[in-house]
Parts: structure tokens; C-alpha cells; sequence
């Protein structure tokens, strides 16, 4: 299994490194140099509030549908017609959630306008996240991996001709929204294609109320793991918007660092992606998970501190670099931010296999204990340090986060039974 991880990871992390760097630096990056600091925080902000209701949207459905399906085979039949009705159930109720909430909060028209593509775009990436679950859970890991990227590589390709074509001139910034649209849908007709003609599946509607309601049953402990997650990772960039009077400006600089960080943490969350069908079948199989989990473990703790270091030293360097507009008060966030990409990298591997494990208690407790944290320093902060408190804030809670994992970790791996429980 070892030298299975270590092939994947490679082939992983390879075609990623290709593609998404490139999308992250060339594209997002020049996007918010030619439309500005003010307006990219606009839209960033709109972002992050999306992620914050992706409870209802997914539900868990996918750490759910990836972990039982590595296991059980089987049960892709039988599940895939029904979970894509309660796919579009999800969908039609996030939307209906985003757009209320979004009136009780203060967004006016201009806000609306970009947020229903920008709710469409996270109901596609659920739905591909479903879909690669499926993939993943079939253990066609570099099938997987293609399809990680390939959204990625089309927003390229349709970007590059919009910021740099004849048209170019006259960029703004629904455009890049509108690209992410396609670049999405497409990425999800492709992948379904590919499983339906890969296994036996149809495309067709069958609702099974009882089982519906089993499967949210048990995907639930999941759905509030990635809400309060989401609640501690992307508040801050709706709280900072919504707060200060700048708050525009400070959320576009907040974002700037964010984007390294973002960049940075693409490589945990493709490889715990990775990790959890596989740390999910050994678990079946009763095999000692320890070396696998302490290889991947120590991977990801040399390959954080070293890009931390690197960004602190260089903090004033890279911003610079980056953005026509950077400052020292630039550089500063992005030193203290990357600082939690150390916490963050531990998180993605005990987070996986305590989700594996199937110990979502521990992990929600230690997750709400981190979204309450971050929720009030981010209070005590954003008003007297404005982006650089929400750094402080992030950074933080995802280290108080990394240590209560941790320790859950050593508790569970103590006992010789690690089966799901």
C-alpha cells in the first residue's frame, strides 16, 4: 500500500503542479491585478460566503459516498441514481439558502448578480466532488487525478484568451466568473460520461425515500465537519467585508496572501483526497494503518515547513512580485498566513484518518471548539488590525485545531481495534 501511495502521490501531485500553479499565478492572480485590489476582494468575499453553506449543498455526501464505496464496491448501483436526486434536492435548497441568507446580511443587486453564478459554480463542484468520489472509491486514482485538474485547464485556455485576446481591453470580472461556469459544467459532463461508461451504471431517475434517508442519516456527522470547517477558514473573508468600512479593500489584500495559501494547500487536500479510499480499505481489511499514516504524516509536515520558511523570509519579495499594488502591510499577512500552512498540512492527514476511522464526534467537537475560537478573534482582531487580525485569527485556530486532532489521533491509534466504528 505503501508504494501504492507514493506512485499515486507522484502522478497526483505531477499533473496538479502542471496545471493548477499556472491557473492559480497566471490566471486568478492577473485577474486581480487588472481588475483591482477593491473589486477582487468584492468577488472573494462573495466566494467565501458561498463555501460557508456547502452543509446544505453536499451534506457530506461525498466523505461519506468515498469511504463506503473504497469498501463496498457493490453499492455504487444501488446508490449513484439515488444520490444524484438528492444531489439536485441539495442543489435547489443551497440556492434558496444562499440567496436568503445573502438578503438578511445586507447584499444588494450587485452582489446578487455575481452570487447566483457564483452558487451554480459551487453546486457543479459538489457535484464533481461526487462524481470523483466514486472514482476514487473504485480505485482508479489517476483517472482521479486527470479529473482534479482538468477544470483548471480549461479556465486556462478560456482566460488566457480573455485577458490576453483581442478583447482584453474590456475585461471585467463577470467574465472570469462566466469562465468558471463553463470550465465546470464541462469538467462534470465529462466525468459522468466517463463512469457511466466505465461501470454499468444508468442515468436514471430512482428514488428510494428509506435509503435517501439513511444515507443523509449517516452522511450528517460528515455535512457538520465540512460546515464548521468551512466556518473557520473562510468567515474571516465575509466578516472583514462586513465590518469595516474598507472592508472591500482589506478582504482583496486578505485574499492576495490567501492565494498562496490556497496554492500551497492544493497538495494536502488532493493527497488526503487520496489517502481516504485507502486509508478506508485497510481499515476493512483489519491492516495496521500506522506506517502508512506516519509516512504521509512526516511528507506533509517537511513539505509545509519549508514552504512556511520560505514565505516568511521572502514575505515582502513575493507579494511584490506578485502585485503591482503590494505593500510591507502586504507582505506582512502573507508571512503570518502562511505561517498556518504548517497546522494545516497536519489536519489534512489526521483529519482523513479520523474519518476514516469513522470518529466524526471527535473531529466535530475539536472543529467547533476551532469555528467558535476563530468566529471571536475574529471579532477582537478585524476591528483594530483589519486583515492582518484575521491572519492572526486563522492562524491561530487552525494550530489549536492541528493539536486537538493530533491528540484524538494518538488516542484511537492506541487501541488495536481501529475498525470503523
Amino acid at each position: 500500500m505503501k508504494r501504492d501511495f507514493i506512485f499515486n502521490v507522484a502522478f497526483l501531485i505531477g499533473i496538479n503542479l502542471l496545471i493548477k500553479p499556472f491557473y492559480i499565478f497566471g490566471i486568478d492572480r492577473t485577474v486581480q491585478n487588472v481588475v483591482g485590489v477593491k473589486e477582487y476582494g468584492f468577488y472573494a468575499s462573495l466566494l467565501s460566503f458561498t463555501y460557508l453553506l456547502q452543509i446544505v449543498n453536499d451534506f457530506g455526501i461525498q466523505y461519506f459516498n468515498n469511504r463506503d464505496i473504497a469498501k463496498n464496491q457493490q453499492l455504487l448501483k444501488r446508490y449513484f441514481p439515488n444520490i444524484v436526486v438528492l444531489k439536485c434536492l441539495l442543489g435547489l435548497s443551497y440556492l434558496t439558502f444562499t440567496f436568503l441568507i445573502g438578503y438578511s446580511i445586507g447584499y444588494g443587486i450587485a452582489q446578487f448578480k455575481l452570487l447566483a453564478f457564483l452558487a451554480v459554480n459551487q453546486i457543479l463542484i459538489s457535484f464533481i466532488f461526487y462524481l470523483r468520489s466514486n472514482i476514487s472509491g473504485l480505485h482508479y486514482y489517476r483517472t482521479d487525478s486527470i479529473f482534479s485538474a482538468l477544470d483548471k485547464l480549461m479556465m486556462i485556455s478560456l482566460c488566457s484568451f480573455l485577458l490576453w485576446g483581442p478583447w482584453s481591453s474590456d475585461f471585467v470580472l463577470e467574465w472570469f466568473v462566466y469562465a468558471q461556469t463553463i470550465s465546470l459544467l464541462i469538467t462534470a459532463l465529462l466525468a459522468l460520461t466517463w463512469l457511466l461508461l466505465k461501470t454499468d451504471l444508468k442515468l436514471k431517475i430512482i428514488v428510494e425515500w428509506p435509503l435517501l434517508w439513511e444515507i443523509l442519516k449517516k452522511s450528517a456527522p460528515y455535512a457538520l465537519a465540512v460546515f464548521l470547517m468551512g466556518m473557520y477558514t473562510r468567515i474571516d473573508m465575509v466578516m472583514l467585508e462586513r465590518l469595516l468600512p474598507n472592508g472591500q479593500s482589506e478582504a482583496g489584500i486578505y485574499a492576495a496572501a490567501y492565494r498562496l495559501l490556497d496554492a500551497a494547500s492544493m497538495v494536502g487536500f488532493l493527497i488526503a483526497g487520496l489517502l481516504l479510499p485507502m486509508f478506508s480499505k485497510m481499515l476493512k481489511n483489519e491492516e495496521d494503518v500506522r506506517g502508512l499514516f506516519k509516512m504521509s504524516f512526516l511528507l506533509m509536515f517537511f513539505l509545509t515547513t519549508s514552504v512556511s520558511s520560505f514565505c516568511w523570509f521572502f514575505q515582502n519579495e513575493l507579494m511584490q512580485v506578485l502585485y503591482s499594488e503590494a505593500t510591507t502591510y502586504w507582505g506582512q499577512i502573507l508571512g503570518y498566513l502562511m505561517l498556518s500552512y504548517i497546522p494545516i498540512g497536519s489536519i489534512y492527514i489526521t483529519g482523513t484518518l479520523i474519518s476514516a476511522i469513522g470518529n466524526l464526534k471527535g473531529l466535530n467537537i475539536i472543529a467547533f471548539i476551532g469555528a467558535i475560537l476563530n468566529i471571536l478573534l475574529n471579532l477582537l482582531l478585524i476591528d483594530k488590525y483589519n486583515a492582518l487580525g484575521a491572519t492572526l485569527a486563522t492562524a491561530s485556530t487552525q494550530f489549536l485545531v492541528s493539536i486537538g486532532q493530533l491528540y484524538l489521533i494518538k488516542q484511537l491509534l492506541k487501541t488495536k481495534n481501529s475498525a470503523p466504528q
